[in-house]
């Protein structure tokens, strides 16, 4: 891997056992687990931040785009260590990165980013991220990313 990876920099950390499902015919978990495994860790992490649009339709987000680099394999029993940072958040959108980690070795396997845009439900134009969670989403930056996404209303 030619990027430096630093653990510290994730200040969100959570245990994805794999599945013997996800193994695919090469003996590996295949790639699409991994976006499962990424969707997963980041709402599971809106849901603890009370945005559950399950419980309020009023504001919905939606997925404009992903990325995955690929480093290293994992198959199971073992277990992805998922490392969930925030890379922006705008007045309407957040931008996600998750390093997906080999547990039984600490290998770095994958670095899965997404992006979400809060919209309403019913129009499905851009609102803004509700206030509530916006804090919680700035606390997922590391360093200058922080002071900037502070003064974005």
């Amino acid at each position: 891997m030619s990027e430096a990876f630093e653990r510290d920099t994730y200040p969100h950390w959570v245990t994805v056992p794999t599945r013997w499902s996800d193994n695919d015919q090469f003996g590996h978990v295949n790639n699409a687990v991994h976006y499962t495994v990424m969707d997963t860790t980041i709402n599971s992490w809106l849901q603890a931040h009370d945005f559950d649009v399950t419980k309020d339709g009023g504001t919905i987000n939606l997925i404009p785009e992903t990325g995955c680099r690929y480093f290293a394999e994992i198959a199971y029993p073992d277990a992805f260590e998922v490392g969930l940072r925030a890379l922006r958040v705008g007045r309407s959108s957040v931008g996600w990165e998750c390093a997906l980690v080999r547990r039984s070795d600490g290998e770095l396997v994958a670095l899965a980013t997404s992006a979400h845009v809060f919209v309403d439900a019913v129009t499905r134009r851009p609102s803004a991220v509700p206030e509530a969670l916006r804090p919680h989403l700035v606390g997922l930056m590391t360093g200058s990313r922080q002071e900037a996404a502070r003064s974005i209303s």
